[in-house]
């Protein structure tokens, strides 16, 4: 069998994992096209073994370190999910950003919302900090 056979299918693997991880909003989605990727990786580096007829047979051998690695992606990564979407009641990527901690305008000098006591006040901060 020809290299350019298994390359060119792990090729399209790891396109469409790419694409799976940068379009998808939902985690596990995400975290499957991960897997994805990687098998597109193990598939190579299974080729390239058997193509270079490597006596040590050290593409197999990345590849059983590489299905390791991604067996415990997956347990800590679905772990992850998990408790937030029991915290959160979701696991969309997007309302999982603004999750973060809130943005108080007090604390901004450059909003121009803000009252000019209230960019007073943080200009005496940054100078008391400095």
């Amino acid at each position: 069998m020809h290299l350019a056979y298994p390359t060119v299918l792990s090729s399209l693997l790891f396109c469409t994992g790419l694409y799976g991880v940068l379009a998808r909003r939902n985690a596990i989605l995400v975290l499957m096209s991960v897997e994805l990727m990687l098998n597109a990786v193990n598939l190579n580096l299974v080729a390239f073994d058997v193509w270079l007829r490597d006596a040590l047979h050290s593409g197999q051998a990345l590849t059983l370190f590489t299905i390791a690695i991604a067996a415990a992606e997956i347990g800590i990564g679905l772990a992850i999910v998990l408790a937030v979407y029991r915290n959160r009641g979701t696991s969309d990527i997007d309302k999982l950003r603004d999750a973060a901690e809130p943005h108080d305008p007090d604390d901004d000098p450059h909003d121009p919302s803000a009252t000019p006591a209230a960019a007073d006040v943080a200009d005496k901060k940054a100078e008391a900090t400095a």
